[in-house]
């Protein structure tokens, strides 16, 4: 497993088309790995993951994924300064029962309407959070309380997710962010998770989970 940073260039006319169309960001991204013949799912198959951060007027991008990845491949000027990648083994090597870890997750929460079967998105904050405390009781992590008894997490509406596919037509996110603490109580499905994503639209710059250490 490989976790990259790439710091973007908002100035570069690709950036600027893939920040407009979230498809071909999708696309631009998965340039950078080797066609997979066996399978029609190119990014499950490297196990591509990625999630897109603002700060300071700028992006930074994270990229998880199976499969080393050749940056090289990417446009002229598409970034600021060289990608940063390390192994991830560290990390799924450290997962242990008990061990609670800070974390961020941009996430697509979402509910089922049983008559039509249709997707709505989750826009109220208590719904997005139990929404992620009924993820990690699939996904073997609990939510702790905070020192005011609420649980340790805040939830951050972000801009909505748009973009076009010609085989599907418009695409349509409206991903949530999720940032606080977790602890870790099935390693197995844990890690599993941490590998493959949670929740829907992983394609579209949700499902990717970050760690660091626990925060006083």
């Amino acid at each position: 497993m490989f976790l990259s940073k790439l710091t973007v260039d908002i100035r570069s006319r690709t950036f600027r088309r893939d920040y407009a169309n979230v498809h071909d960001m999708h696309r631009t991204l998965m340039s950078v790995y080797p066609d997979i013949p066996s399978t029609n799912d190119k990014r499950q198959g490297h196990g591509v993951l990625w999630r897109l951060d603002s700060n300071h007027g700028g992006f930074t991008q994270y990229v998880q994924s199976h499969t080393e990845p050749d940056w090289t491949k990417l446009p002229a000027g598409h970034l600021t300064t060289p990608p940063e990648v390390r192994p991830l083994k560290p990390v799924l090597d450290a997962l242990t029962p008990g061990r609670t870890l800070a974390f961020r997750l941009v996430a697509n929460p979402t509910k089922c309407d049983g008559k039509t079967r249709k997707r709505f998105p989750l826009r109220q904050p208590a719904d997005q959070l139990n929404w992620l405390i009924r993820k990690g009781a699939q996904h073997g992590f609990v939510i702790p309380a905070a020192a005011d008894g609420h649980p340790d997490l805040a939830t951050t509406p972000m801009a909505t997710i748009a973009g076009r596919k010609a085989e599907t037509g418009k695409i349509t996110v409206e991903p949530v962010r999720y940032d606080g603490h977790l602890v870790i109580t099935d390693p197995a499905a844990f890690s599993d998770a941490l590998v493959t994503g949670i929740g829907r639209a992983k394609a579209y710059g949700c499902g990717l989970l970050s760690l660091a250490p626990a925060r006083s």
